[in-house]
């Protein structure tokens, strides 16, 4: 009985845990796409004001592909970062509760 006990005891725990570092890696991920739609509308504006101020159609083809070549290599760092976060949560989420599967079955194996 006290096995028992115990293991429900551990399960309990790990899902606590579980929860409580899958909370802190949600925050920081939500935190992510908070500062990056921000960036975003920062971005967006200041490439309206580039665009705007232009006095050629060549100036605007070099502005423009300026704004291009920067605007795709913040996506790919920015879509590095994101996927680095959600990787984050969900190890945050499982790895308890992995340990505890594992730790019931070198318990049960004995």
């Amino acid at each position: 009985m006290a096995k028992i006990e115990n293991a429900v005891k551990a399960s309990t725990d790990a899902l606590s845990e579980s929860a409580a570092h899958s909370t802190a890696a949600f925050q920081e991920l939500t935190k992510a796409y908070q500062e990056l739609a921000a960036r975003n509308a920062k971005n967006l504006a200041d490439a309206i004001h580039a665009l705007s101020g232009v006095k050629n159609p060549s100036e605007f083809i070099e502005v423009q592909q300026k704004l291009i070549h920067e605007g795709v290599q913040a996506a790919v760092a920015d879509s590095q970062n994101i996927a680095k976060l959600t990787t984050a949560v969900f190890t945050a989420a499982f790895e308890p509760v992995k340990k505890q599967i594992e730790a019931v079955h070198k318990s049960v194996a004995n």
